[in-house]
């Protein structure tokens, strides 16, 4: 019987993580009974304490754990400018814990020319619990404020916000233009500087392509912000080194995403490519070096990939893009998200992954072809190298005519490795996670 255990051990070592059962899934919270379904899950883990989760989903969902996301409660947010969706969770290493999401401030949601009026930030100093009833950025008479991210600096004294202001969300009129707007405040949250333009090119309001979106920033260690977003076929960058301040006077060329970043997935509503940018802030050997991950579909319509550039130069120079996902050509990989985590300085990246539906039906047009796994994909080596792993259970497939939301989350800290997504079923939307503990690092 020794003999026995000491070759299955070995067998076990010598087995790809790809090919190891997926992790325990946790269900976070269902949409059943509800008329918003939940949908664009943002996660946070306390540097503070990582066995604390803070979550967030549409429209105001809560969701906190105290046991590194094996239970979970659930409440709803309550703020003076109203609560509607798009929430970003981010956590602070002095133990505050941030909620940003859109404005709903006389309670009439797209009935009502408030709506969106601001961005919204709510503060806990205690992880998820007692939140403060908000402060808003971006007032700027009726001009709609959108798909906003912020990022805290490494000791917890600072926070920067960027979204994307519309002159009018959806209008066809040339007139009425967008631009990316980045705001900063320090832990208190409660007082915002003057929003600052970044882009140099204005986009259209139709979100689509020529839309100026997806500006997630980030604090580099040394106090830097970073911040890219995309508009057609490109993303950019720019950067502060005064704590928002200033900006450089041109934007910094990234890389091509292909086919633009509002994208065809099937049996997706509504999908996009758009980036999201972190930064190493640990003290390993990839320290300060800023990375850009988004998908595209450079190798073909139906062959969405996930990609990932980085610059160790401060954004003035970039590398060839690198793919993440490590299956055959041919299927669908979208809504990606990416984490570095601050202690170890691995990157993290979640998609939804379609490797499996292809093998199994190969024929695009069949529903069959939308059976949708979720996958992680860790670096150790600054991107070079990536391994997958397939983090969900089961598979599922969306509701073409349901609202699926625009991203998934990921969270990373000293090991902890939180992704978070959003399954369908019957219609039921619902939020999961999945407990990586011994599978990641």
């Amino acid at each position: 019987m020794k003999h026995v255990f000491w070759l299955c051990l070995a067998i076990a070592s010598l087995t790809p993580i790809s090919a190891q059962r997926p992790p325990d899934n946790v269900l976070i919270f269902d949409g059943y009974g509800l008329g918003y379904q939940p949908c664009e899950p943002s996660i946070a883990v306390s540097p503070k304490n990582p066995q604390w989760l803070v979550a967030g989903s549409i429209l105001d969902n809560v969701h906190i754990s105290k046991d590194g996301g094996w239970t979970w409660s659930s409440s709803k947010l309550e703020s003076k400018y109203g609560v509607f969706g798009d929430p970003c969770i981010v956590a602070s290493p002095k133990k505050d814990v941030y909620y940003l999401h859109l404005s709903n401030p006389d309670g009439q949601a797209w009935s009502s020319d408030a709506l969106l009026d601001r961005i919204v930030i709510q503060r806990s100093r205690k992880p998820g619990k007692r939140w403060n009833r908000g402060a808003g950025m971006g007032l700027n008479g009726n001009k709609d404020q959108d798909k906003e991210w912020a990022a805290v600096s490494v000791d917890g004294s600072q926070l920067v916000t960027c979204w994307t202001q519309f002159d009018l969300y959806g209008s066809p009129e040339v007139a009425d233009s967008t631009v990316i707007l980045c705001s900063t405040s320090n832990r208190r949250a409660k007082k915002w500087s003057e929003p600052v333009r970044i882009n140099r090119i204005a986009g259209d309001c139709l979100d689509s392509d020529l839309t100026v979106e997806g500006a997630v920033p980030d604090i580099a260690a040394d106090g830097t912000i970073y911040v890219a977003w995309a508009q057609a076929d490109t993303i950019w960058m720019d950067r502060s080194l005064d704590g928002g301040e200033r900006w450089l006077p041109q934007d910094l060329h990234v890389t091509t995403i292909s086919g633009g970043w509002d994208q065809e997935v099937r049996g997706i509503g509504r999908a996009n490519g758009m980036p999201v940018t972190r930064v190493d802030r640990s003290n390993g050997p990839h320290s300060g070096r800023v990375y850009v991950n988004w998908t595209d579909n450079r190798n073909g319509e139906e062959d969405n990939d996930v990609w990932v550039v980085w610059s160790d130069d401060g954004g003035g120079t970039w590398t060839e893009p690198t793919r993440v996902n490590d299956d055959p050509p041919g299927a669908q990989q979208f809504f990606t998200w990416m984490d570095v985590d601050d202690v170890t300085g691995h990157v993290h990246i979640v998609f939804y992954d379609r490797r499996a539906a292809k093998v199994k039906h190969p024929n695009p047009a069949s529903r069959g072809s939308w059976n949708t796994e979720v996958y992680v994909a860790s670096s150790s080596d600054g991107g070079e190298s990536w391994e997958n792993l397939k983090v969900s259970e089961e598979w599922f497939r969306p509701n073409p005519k349901g609202f699926f939301g625009d991203y998934n989350n990921i969270s990373a800290y000293d090991g902890v490795v939180r992704p978070i997504w959003t399954r369908n079923d019957d219609g039921v939307q619902s939020i999961w996670t999945a407990i990586l503990d011994g599978y990641v690092e």
